[in-house]
């Protein structure tokens, strides 16, 4: 027969229920996921499994009921010191699994008190070895280093530490204020941070908007004068293509018949043209003595222009002669 029965354990404020140890009637039901010991005259015989059993009366007694589920257990709030003498108030939760009912049941007294006992201590020798920001920064890693401590300690009652998590973490109030202090100072000093970032960002920006808009401007520059000066060439070399077009072109109809009388009506033209100018740039004249002699100036026109196309032939005539004397000489001078 089975009765559940508080049982006091770890503190009286924690209570946790258990089955009362059964009575031997030869036949007995042992549930799933509970393991219990069996002493044959006051020393231990066997571990009953689940289900059906058969035990002596008298000589066979059920000494102890451990149940292999996972056990929950809170860890009261206790005190500890950092590294940087900050004194914590932690609480903790701790999770474990009996793994062996023999050694659970003859290693230790009370495993599960004594495994509450080692994860306060373990916690706060842990806590010792941290400063106050890494331990609000590192939690995971300080659970891991209490678990690993505890299966160290425990491995000998045939416990199983699975996990350790900390509940909460409570800071004395000068230090929550001063911490508060630091958010805030920290969080200032990211805001100008990121302002000057900001205006430094802005200001390389601007000088290189500036940069490329010189460049920019210095290669239209260039381009401009480039293509300027291009088009001053060709309007050069069209001019000078036309203007010597137009000397062929005159200098053919001067060959032709009657072209000295076409050269004097031109020039005296020109010369109606000049006098029709006169005094509209400047206020100084220079004229002639036979200003209204106008055949004579054509006439004089008329003899230079002549004088120079006789002149010219003879000046080719000449320079054919010598460049044909040049071979004459280098071949007698050869022999």
């Amino acid at each position: 027969i089975q009765r559940t029965v508080p049982r006091l354990w770890v503190t009286p404020a924690q209570q946790r229920w258990a089955s009362s140890l059964p009575m031997n009637t030869v036949i007995l039901f042992v549930p799933q996921q509970e393991a219990w010991v069996v002493e044959r005259m006051g020393r231990f015989h066997r571990i009953l499994e689940p289900g059906l059993n058969f035990l002596i009366p008298v000589l066979d007694r059920i000494r102890y009921v451990q149940s292999l589920k996972e056990i929950v257990i809170d860890v009261p709030e206790q005190s500890a010191v950092s590294l940087d003498n900050v004194t914590l108030q932690i609480d903790g939760v701790l999770y474990l699994r009996i793994l062996d009912p023999f050694k659970a049941s003859y290693g230790v007294e009370d495993p599960e008190y004594a495994v509450t006992q080692l994860a306060q201590t373990t916690m706060r020798s842990e806590l010792g070895k941290l400063t106050l920001d890494k331990v609000f920064r590192e939690r995971e890693s300080l659970n891991s280093n209490i678990v690993h401590s505890i299966n160290q300690a425990a491995d000998d009652w045939g416990i199983r530490c699975l996990r350790y998590e900390i509940k909460d973490i409570h800071v004395p109030p000068r230090v929550k204020e001063s911490m508060q202090m630091q958010v805030e100072a920290e969080r200032k000093k990211r805001a100008t941070v990121l302002e000057s970032e900001g205006t430094r960002e802005a200001a390389i920006n601007v000088a290189e908007g500036h940069k490329q808009a010189q460049i920019l401007a210095s290669e239209g520059e260039k381009a401009e004068q480039i293509n300027k000066a291009a088009g001053e060439a060709q309007a050069i070399l069209a001019k000078a293509e036309a203007k010597a077009k137009a000397i062929r072109l005159l200098s053919g109809a001067l060959t032709e018949q009657n072209g000295n009388a076409a050269a004097s009506l031109s020039v005296a033209e020109q010369y109606v043209s000049a006098f029709s100018n006169l005094a509209k740039e400047s206020n100084t004249i220079l004229l002639p003595s036979n200003t209204g002699d106008i055949s004579g100036m054509v006439t004089q026109a008329m003899t230079i222009y002549g004088t120079l196309s006789k002149t010219s032939p003879k000046v080719v005539t000449e320079d054919v002669e010598e460049k044909s004397e040049e071979p004459v000489n280098q071949l007698a001078s050869s022999q």
